[in-house]
């Protein structure tokens, strides 16, 4: 799986507005600042995000950014739909709805396997567990397997 950078700052944007939460509006500025984001590029995740209903925002000199629902209720899955759309794709599609012919069939399985893995982490890691550095045990499992850490 490739995590671009759009999601990526969407994710830590969003880890940051949790970690202020109760606060005043974030400003831009500092969240660029705080995760080391350029500001036009956290300008147009901010844009994915508020279209999305995750973040809301206020102009002006008391104004800024905040999370529109807790962050507990935010998945990782559900940035990573916001910013960049499903999960999984083979060649721009939904696997479900790739079809191949002859030995190849059982190949459409496969696809399918990696897009229920992926929701199997994505889905249950929120930004309020990022934020409390507190993962899911089943994520620290993972982790701990020093061959998660191998590159191949």
């Amino acid at each position: 799986m490739h995590i671009s950078a759009k999601v990526d700052y969407a994710v830590r944007t969003l880890v940051e507005l949790a970690a202020a939460e109760g606060a005043a509006p974030v400003k831009a500025e500092y969240l660029a600042a705080a995760q080391t984001i350029p500001h036009k590029f956290l300008e147009a995740v901010l844009g994915d995000l508020r279209r999305a209903g995750m973040v809301r925002s206020r102009r002006g000199p008391d104004g800024g950014y905040w999370l529109a629902r807790p962050a507990a209720e935010i998945a990782v899955a559900d940035v990573i739909r916001a910013v960049e759309g499903p999960l999984a794709s083979v060649r721009g599609q939904r696997p479900e709805e790739v079809r191949y012919a002859g030995a190849a069939a059982p190949l459409l399985d496969v696809w399918i396997a990696v897009r229920v893995n992926l929701r199997a982490v994505l889905e249950s890691v929120s930004v309020a567990d990022i934020a409390a550095g507190k993962l899911p045990e089943f994520v620290g499992e993972l982790t701990a397997d020093p061959q998660a850490w191998r590159r191949r």
